[in-house]
């Protein structure tokens, strides 16, 4: 007897019936939170939009109620009482075969990001050509790991730092935990661009338009040149020294106490079950 069906978080579609602009919905009630299924999920549509030859440009956004791109990794994927050795290693695997994917896609990636966006959530967005956010009074950027008594993962802080404007600002922030507001995530070069509320999806249609006139082959090869070494050290280390290696970092006392402070947290606030388990 098979047991109920689970509604997918991540959606595929195309903004015009000649299917050269993609769209990827990410919807996980309430906060995105982006846990083994995730993952899963968005590795498998990037997959398969890249297998569309008529397809030049993917755009992601969240379709939340609340104004979150994602709240980042999900909490009971990374506090070992509740996770496997053998499940955080396939949990890290396949994220960071979605994360290396992405950043050499051949494919012009958007983040159109409403709202909040911490740690995973910031991730997959460093990973994309082009970043816009809103200015909506909860939107955020960075890596947080910090602030919640972990350590960034190494390709993690490398691409952060490869991104924002000098590497001693970016080695600050990331030192800090901080959250920059929209204004300063465009100064600091986290993001590209900021847009009014509401007027998101309208604007990453325009971005679209624009950069799926650039020659393919041109572009995916010149990508491929300026990241491609990176992208395979990064997937190299990622699915087997981090993710090996991570399970055991994550069982030290100071850190399961932590987590358990940041779980029970967002438990007491009121959550339970996913609304309790994202912000990493």
């Amino acid at each position: 007897m098979s047991g109920p069906l689970v509604p997918p978080k991540v959606t595929v579609s195309f903004a015009k019936e000649e299917e050269t602009i993609a769209i990827v919905s990410l919807l996980s009630e309430p906060a995105n939170a982006m846990d083994l299924q995730f993952w899963t999920e968005l590795h498998s549509a990037l997959v398969h939009i890249e297998s569309n030859p008529k397809t030049r440009v993917l755009i992601f956004l969240s379709k939340l109620k609340r104004d979150i791109f994602t709240a980042g990794n999900d909490i009971k994927e990374l506090y070992a009482p509740e996770t496997t050795a053998k499940r955080y290693e396939k949990f890290w695997r396949v994220q960071t075969t979605f994360l290396t994917r992405l950043l050499v896609s051949p494919l012009v990636t958007i983040a159109g990001i409403r709202g909040a966006c911490p740690a995973g959530g910031a991730m997959l967005s460093l990973c994309c050509d082009y970043r816009v956010q809103t200015t909506h009074k909860t939107s955020s950027f960075g890596l947080n790991e910090v602030m919640l008594g972990i350590p960034v993962p190494k390709f993690w802080a490398l691409r952060f730092c490869e991104v924002t404007l000098s590497k001693a600002l970016g080695e600050k922030l990331l030192l800090q935990g901080a959250l920059a507001k929209p204004s300063e995530a465009l100064r600091y070069g986290l993001i590209d661009e900021v847009c009014e509320e509401g007027m998101l999806e309208k604007r990453v249609m325009e971005i679209a338009e624009k950069m799926k006139r650039l020659p393919r082959d041109g572009y995916a090869k010149t990508k491929i040149n300026l990241r491609g070494a990176f992208a395979e050290e990064w997937y190299r280390y990622g699915c087997e020294e981090e993710a090996k290696d991570g399970f055991r970092m994550l069982c030290e006392p100071t850190i399961v106490k932590q987590l358990k402070r940041v779980l029970d947290g967002l438990r007491g606030g009121g959550g339970g079950g996913q609304k309790a388990s994202s912000k990493l």
